[in-house]
């Protein structure tokens, strides 16, 4: 038998993250699309530092191993192990830049720097930084501060090198400002375009910076410090939970260091007096890198008009039968309906709360909220209700990482417009996704509503791959409304008749419908589990899919990010299968199948196989009653499942290798489901409907 049981869920995150990287080298992924990715691998890499490794080195400070917890490897030696791993990702994202950077040549786009602006371009960048970037610039003088000041780990630094007349070094460094666009669109030349990063503009204009000092020399090189992202909530009782996320928040900029990132080029002696003032040691992982950082700002690389270097948006499709322009509350009220975004419209989400808002029938709207768009519609519609005289009830989860200070705003936006808020539960995530609304129909309250497995979130619908069951299913809202007077009484555990709700009940539950699979195998009947997730990491869960794999339930595993289950092992796992896809959608969606030998069971949820879901959070599981919608979300896992590109295995050598095509036609899953989508609406023969 394989010796290994699990794969550390750390090294399987930065598996995943090399996949993103793949996508950024992978020539058949238009030129601007690809320098996205580099940027959403960097994003991913800055937020890892800022939690998980921030996490394993807490644990290797406070002097415990921490092999239990982290799959039997220590934590000093896993910090170690990252660390390489990360530079040399580090190294092959810097390969691969300048791969795309020479391609973007070939289409006469040119990424220049500052030895080779022209004199147009000169004329242009010396009004650019004396109308824009100069007001900006934030520049101290270090020699002489008796305290150093505190670099932000979401900015990016210049560190700056002057070598005076009299052969004294001084040491400045230049704050690179985040309020202006990081690329600087400079004016075309003989039909070629050119951009500039504004810290080049930065270096460009060095003499004008420190024209004050006699100097020999000047040299500015990038450094990045990223911080230990984890909140410390104050105790104090007579401060609200706003208040405690609040002050918080605003502490975490002065986190301890975890990570810090230098230009490989940097003078010896510039790179030691910056590790010395900031008190950098060995225990923090420090990264030799290019001469760029903060590469996540390549997300919102111009598109320079260039919608031919860019993936072709597909316009969002309607749901058959369910209509942006009539009543979707009495569409609802005969049928449940499913919405699988972004390949149809997250509007009959906001369409669904506006038509709330303004019914006089409906006396309440009960919401939870994660993570929201910047301007988000959810809000506006919430409020509207509120000005119309609906008791509104949210609850915003205050702590949804990196969210806090924009979830904290619109909390206290709703607040003053007399919205009812609950701040969730001390120890306990509200991570569910679940609206519930009431409606006085001949006398009587009935409910509609929708669960989802994504955020109710604008932007991100664009991009994440999400489904929202909208029912009118009694029994279903029912339990719903009990999960908000649990929030409202967390002291009393209720019981569920159809929604499974953590922290109480999802993981017997799916331990149950995992059993009841190895009974049937036992048994000699036909059975399988197909479960699609972002993250397979509970090793409980993981020991139970193994136990079924040995009994002979054939498992399928869509799993997008960390896997630390081992597939494909004799003796362990043998009738186990494990994909991962990425593409130009990132796959968000949980869908859980149960064969049950015939009588299959489909649910979706807000809820990973990771311990912190399971045990740790309020999350929802549904059932899906409607047979149409149960034969979709089944059609969906199988196209995804025959995908045979932009799909990669699982595999104990965390290598990420392609499924290959097998002489078949290429087969790209998210293509296919949208094709799928499109079927559906012609063959019903329905004029597809505008959607907003």
């Amino acid at each position: 038998m394989y010796e290994q049981k699990y794969i550390d869920r750390e090294k399987s995150w930065l598996a995943f993250n090399a996949r993103v990287l793949q996508e950024a080298a992978d020539n058949t992924v238009p030129l601007l699309d690809r320098l996205r990715f580099v940027g959403i691998f960097s994003n991913n890499l800055d937020e890892f530092f800022r939690v998980r490794y921030a996490a394993i080195r807490r644990l290797s400070l406070s002097g415990i191993s921490g092999e239990k917890y982290l799959g039997g490897i220590s934590a000093h030696q896993l910090i170690k192990d990252i660390t390489e791993i990360v530079i040399q990702q580090q190294s092959e994202s810097l390969r691969i830049l300048g791969n795309i950077e020479a391609e973007l040549e070939s289409e006469n786009i040119f990424i220049i720097n500052e030895t080779q602006i022209t004199p147009k371009q000169e004329c242009f960048l010396k009004d650019f930084y004396t109308q824009k970037l100069s007001p900006e610039l934030v520049t101290i003088i270090l020699n002489d501060l008796a305290v150093f000041p505190i670099l932000k780990d979401t900015l990016g630094y210049l560190a700056v090198r002057l070598e005076l007349a009299n052969d004294e070094v001084r040491y400045a460094l230049i704050e690179i400002p985040k309020n202006i666009n990081r690329f600087v669109v400079l004016p075309s030349e003989d039909e070629k375009q050119y951009v500039i990063l504004i810290d080049d503009v930065i270096r460009f204009k060095l003499k004008n910076i420190f024209n004050i000092f006699d100097y020999k020399s000047v040299s500015a090189h990038m450094i990045k410090i990223t911080r230990d992202a984890q909140l410390d909530i104050d105790s104090d009782l007579s401060k609200s939970m706003l208040e405690k996320i609040a002050s918080s928040v605003k502490d975490r900029r002065i986190g301890e260091p975890v990570r810090f990132i230098y230009d490989n080029l940097i003078e010896e002696d510039t790179l030691q007096f910056f590790l010395d003032k900031m008190k950098i040691v060995e225990t923090d992982s420090i990264i030799p890198g290019g001469r760029y950082h903060n590469r996540r700002d390549y997300m919102s690389f111009p598109n320079l008009g260039r919608y031919d270097l860019l993936y072709k948006p597909n316009e969002p499709l309607p749901v058959p039968g369910l209509s942006l322009e009539g009543s979707i509350l009495e569409k609802i009220s005969k049928k449940d309906y499913l919405v699988h975004a972004p390949y149809q419209s997250f509007s009959y989400l906001t369409k669904f709360l506006r038509e709330a808002a303004l019914d006089p029938k409906v006396t309440s709207i009960k919401i939870t909220l994660y993570r929201l768009a910047k301007n988000s519609q959810i809000i506006s519609s919430l409020i509207n209700a509120a000005k119309n005289g609906k008791r509104v009830v949210v609850q915003i989860e205050l702590q949804a990482r990196f969210d806090e200070a924009s979830n904290i705003s619109y909390a206290e936006q709703m607040q003053t417009e007399g919205i009812e808020l609950i701040f969730g539960i001390k120890g306990l995530k509200v991570h569910s996704k679940i609206c519930v609304i009431e409606r006085l129909e001949e006398g009587k309250n009935r409910r509609y509503g929708f669960i989802s497995t994504g955020n109710f979130n604008e932007s991100t619908a664009k991009i994440y791959t999400d489904v929202t069951l909208f029912t009118c299913h009694q029994g279903i809202l029912k339990d719903t409304s009990k999960i908000f007077e649990f929030f409202d009484i967390n002291y009393r555990v209720h019981r569920y008749k159809h929604l499974i709700v953590s922290p109480h009940y999802t993981r017997t539950k799916f331990i149950k419908l995992i059993d009841r699979e190895i009974l049937h195998a036992l048994a000699g009947r036909k059975t399988h589990i197909k479960l699609k997730m972002n993250s397979l990491s509970d090793f409980k869960m993981i020991d139970k899919l193994y136990e079924a794999s040995n009994a002979g339930v054939k498992i399928q595993l869509q799993v997008r990010g960390i896997c630390s289950l081992i597939p494909g092992i004799p003796g362990m796992s043998e009738n186990i299968e494990a994909i991962s896809i990425v593409d130009n959608y990132l796959e968000h969606s949980r869908v859980y199948i149960f064969g049950n030998a015939g009588l299959t069971e489909v649910y979706i949820s807000s809820a990973d196989f990771m311990t912190r879901n399971l045990d740790g959070r309020v999350e929802v599981t549904c059932p899906i009653y409607d047979l149409e919608i149960k034969k979709e979300l089944i059609d969906n896992f199988n196209i995804a499942w025959r995908g045979n590109v932009k799909v990669r295995y699982h595999s104990y050598k965390l290598d990420n290798k392609y499924k290959p095509k097998n002489h078949h036609a290429p087969f790209r899953a998210q293509f296919e489901t949208y094709k799928y989508y499109q079927n559906k609406v012609a063959l019903l023969e329905e004029v597809p409907q505008k959607v907003n």
